[in-house]
């Protein structure tokens, strides 16, 4: 265990890297689903974006457990970064929704890394996690990262932003699920 400013810059710093492109991967996911993925922008481009921004947020998400468990400031152990809710003391709640968010994400990225042996029902029904897992990671950065917004107003403009952007794809892709798909748009 080491202790130190650094693993904690590091460790809140690659919080916020993961929060941010887990959003830009859900929000991606969202507007690239469907037959009408988006306007002048082919569909394999934006898929092919969630999917390499979703990988590198898992990398980034990597270095942020590896971080928590290494930090000896708070008593965090490896299993307890994989099961939720496993005897930490530190901030229970918030850290258990962080490793559900992790679980969540590791389903959906290995499921994702075998789809064309699940089949495409198969792969999307355990895909779905995706947005509980963002919901989940959400709930964890507003709650455990409290120390970090009691000052810097930033940090909460930074969750604002990213709750924006996921509703925003929510309704450009209702909006264009409301569209028939012969009219023009």
């Amino acid at each position: 265990m080491i202790h130190g400013p650094l693993l904690w810059y590091l460790n809140r710093g690659t919080g916020f890297a993961i929060l941010g492109l887990f959003t830009m991967a859900t929000a991606l996911g969202i507007l690239a689903t469907g037959q009408r993925a988006g306007r002048g922008v082919p569909r394999f481009v934006t898929q092919a974006l969630h999917r390499n921004i979703a990988l590198i947020a898992v990398v980034v998400l990597g270095v942020h457990i590896t971080t928590a468990v290494a930090d000896s400031y708070v008593d965090i152990r490896w299993w307890q970064a994989l099961v939720p809710w496993a005897g930490s003391t530190y901030e229970p709640l918030w850290l258990g929704l962080g490793t559900l968010a992790l679980d969540l994400t590791l389903v959906v990225t290995v499921t994702s890394l075998v789809r064309t042996r699940l089949g495409h029902r198969s792969w999307r029904v355990v895909h779905l996690l995706a947005y509980a897992g963002w919901a989940a990671a959400m709930a964890h950065s507003i709650g455990i990262g409290a120390d970090v917004r009691a000052d810097a107003g930033w940090a909460d403009l930074t969750v604002a932003a990213c709750a924006a952007l996921v509703a925003g794809a929510v309704v450009l892709r209702v909006g264009r699920l409301a569209v028939p798909a012969g009219s023009p748009s």
